[in-house]
């Protein structure tokens, strides 16, 4: 029986999970509230309330579990990509820790792990399968051929689509974290009363860059005609920019699930979470005949949970790390 402890800190999100044998036993995240104030992350502060969370956080996890540090196997950690001071609490943490019982070490990759999240319930997909990695910092289209194989078909040339959706939602005047207000704005909008210019790119790759700019140029001209243009178009705005970026992930999905011939689908990262996206993925189950898989909405933004999975299955094949490795924040897939 493989005991992990699997540690999260890539952003704004200190996050603790114990894997045994295979199975997420809990899911312990720390949220940091101070960010709203400035609208968007600020990696130092970020750094500093990981410090103030780390050990209260992992106590925590280890005592649900029943478990004693001392009866750990190994200790999980994102090595990247991330924010650097973000990413050194965590990694010293799990290094020190690891060091001091004298267990081994799994650096994680961060997006690897959001497609591992899918290994954590019922139903699982079988390899081969599409997933659609979204977030606030990256967009792909990967061919997952196993845990330790993933083909990158297509991605963001520019900004990820999570990005898109936090500035559109700050032209809107919405709060941070704003992507998740769209969604909730959207629910009693028209997605089709306004349209946005989509990026065309080659292939499978997405360029989110240009929306951004079509949204801002647009609510510019209809602000001169009328003030309150924003005020009393909010539910059509948020649910037709939503519209938008869902059909232009959707779009090449669609060609990547085609030109692989897979039919096992899957989505992943915080953006998993859109219930617009949710329900797309669903409606292209019953238009394509594919088998969908969307995680628990806890496994979709930022947690340890995918961690620890992901190093239950890296514990097997005894891909450790070292206590020399540092955090890479731009970390290659």
């Amino acid at each position: 029986m493989a005991v992990i402890l699997g540690i999260e800190s890539s952003c704004d999100e200190t996050s603790a999970s114990i894997c045994i044998n295979g199975k997420v036993i809990n899911n312990e995240i720390a949220s940091q509230a101070i960010h709203e104030q400035y609208g968007g992350v600020v990696p130092e502060l970020a750094s500093r309330e990981h410090q103030r969370n780390i050990v209260p956080v992992i106590d925590h996890v280890l005592r649900h579990a029943g478990i004693n540090a001392n009866k750990l196997d190994a200790i999980a950690y994102t090595r990247g990509p991330g924010l650097l001071g973000a990413l050194l609490i965590g990694n010293s943490f799990a290094k020190s820790m690891a060091a001091s019982l004298n267990i081994p070490l799994i650096p994680i990759h961060h997006m690897k792990a959001h497609v591992m999240a899918h290994f954590i319930d019922d139903p699982k997909p079988s390899y081969p399968f599409i997933c659609l990695t979204v977030s606030g910092g990256h967009t792909q289209i990967l061919k997952v051929i196993s845990p330790t194989e993933m083909i990158i078909l297509g991605q963001t040339q520019d900004d990820a689509v999570g990005e898109a959706f936090d500035k559109a939602a700050k032209l809107l005047g919405l709060p941070y974290p704003g992507g998740p207000m769209i969604d909730k704005m959207a629910k009693d909008g028209d997605p089709y009363k306004f349209k946005f210019a989509e990026s065309e790119m080659p292939a499978l790759d997405y360029s989110f860059s240009g929306i951004k700019t079509s949204i801002l140029y647009f609510l510019r001209k209809e602000l001169k005609n009328d003030k309150d243009f924003i005020t009393n178009n909010i539910n059509d705005l948020a649910a037709s920019i939503q519209q938008t970026l869902i059909s232009m992930l959707m779009n090449k999905l669609i060609n990547a699930a085609n030109q692989e011939n897979i039919n096992q689908i899957a989505i992943a990262g915080g953006v998993s979470a859109n219930s617009g996206l949710r329900e797309a993925i669903e409606n292209g189950a019953k238009k394509y005949g594919w088998q969908t898989f969307i995680p628990d909405f806890q496994y979709c933004t930022d947690n340890a949970g995918m961690i620890a999975m992901s190093g239950h299955i890296l514990y097997q094949e005894k891909a450790f790390g070292d206590i020399a490795d540092s955090p890479l924040p731009r970390m290659p897939f």
